[in-house]
This record gives C-alpha cells, sequence and structure tokens, in this order.
C-alpha cells in the first residue's frame, strides 16, 4: 500500500506542477519576471555537474522543477493514503513543498534563507508553492479516497475524532483490506 500511495503522489506532483507552471507564466507575462536559474543550478551542484550555458540551463531547471515535484509529491500522496485529506492537509504541504526547496537550494550554496529575500520574489515563491500543493493535493486526495478509508480516518469515526487515551489498533488488525 505504500508503494501505491507513493506512486499516487508522484503522479499528483506532476498535475501539481503542470498547473503551477502555468500559473507561473501567467504571473510572468503579467510581471516580465524573468525565469529563476535557482533549480539549474541547484542540480548542477547536486550532480557535481559543470555549469551549463543558457539552453542546458533551461533543461536543468525544467528537470529539476518537474522532479521536485514529483518526489515531493510522493509524501503527499502518503499523507492522503494516511487519511491527511483536503485543504489542511494541503495547507501542511505547503510547508512541506517550501522547505524542500530551501533545504535544497541552501544546501548547494545557491539559495538564501526565505527571510532575506525581496517580499515580491517571496510572495511569488509562496504563491507558486501553494497552487502546487492544493493541486497535488486535490489529485492525491482523489486517488486516496478510491482505495477505500483510511487508518486515520477509521480511528476518526470509532472515537470521534482524535483521542489521547484508550487508542488501539484499527479493528481487524489491517490498515486496509486485502485485495480481492
Amino acid at each position: 500500500m505504500l508503494l501505491r500511495a507513493a506512486g499516487s503522489g508522484v503522479l499528483a506532483g506532476l498535475a501539481g506542477v503542470a498547473v503551477m507552471t502555468v500559473a507561473e507564466k501567467v504571473e510572468q507575462a503579467v510581471t516580465h519576471r524573468p525565469d529563476s536559474q535557482v533549480p539549474g543550478r541547484a542540480a548542477e551542484r547536486l550532480l557535481g555537474l559543470p555549469p551549463t550555458g543558457e539552453a542546458g540551463l533551461e533543461r536543468r531547471n525544467l528537470a529539476m522543477h518537474i522532479g521536485m515535484a514529483a518526489g515531493v509529491g510522493a509524501l503527499r500522496g502518503v499523507m492522503a493514503f494516511a487519511g491527511l485529506r483536503g485543504p489542511w492537509a494541503s495547507s501542511m504541504f505547503t510547508v512541506i513543498r517550501l522547505t524542500a526547496d530551501q533545504i535544497v537550494e541552501n544546501w548547494t550554496g545557491v539559495g538564501a534563507p526565505p527571510w532575506t529575500w525581496p517580499r515580491d520574489e517571496l510572495a511569488v515563491d509562496v504563491g507558486g508553492k501553494t497552487v502546487y500543493a492544493f493541486v497535488t493535493g486535490a489529485v492525491a486526495d482523489r486517488l486516496a479516497a478510491a482505495a477505500g478509508v483510511s487508518p486515520g480516518l477509521q480511528h476518526a469515526r470509532l472515537a470521534g475524532g482524535r483521542r489521547t487515551r484508550d487508542v488501539g489498533p484499527v479493528p481487524g488488525g489491517r490498515m486496509y483490506p486485502r485485495p480481492a
């Protein structure tokens, strides 16, 4: 089930990055903001690649953009299969996506902590990642719902919400029913 959850999240992440990219292109048409080179440069540093020219950097940007979205999307799939669904879970996931990007960008020395950024750049980044997180969440939630009720939702239904005491395993000892 974990592989199914992660795989669903990868698909959801790809949907999320597609919508985020369209939203970014619309924003760039209005603001005339150029593409960021940070994802491509971070990919170079992570993979130990020599710096490349404009065309190569554009390909590396796209690969990193899609790769990060798909990879982090796997986690959103797991969240959805665990019962963490809806806008609340997508809000939580927005922070995860922003954090994942910042770890990579700062670890490689390409980025800087977001609190040091110009506010307009920060707003654009947070806005784009929010679009990504909510689209990814909507797709992941739908795919997880098709798999049935999650262990977390089973507990919530049985106990009327979260309990700090007298909480045991899901009746029957299985998180999900056995496939037929």
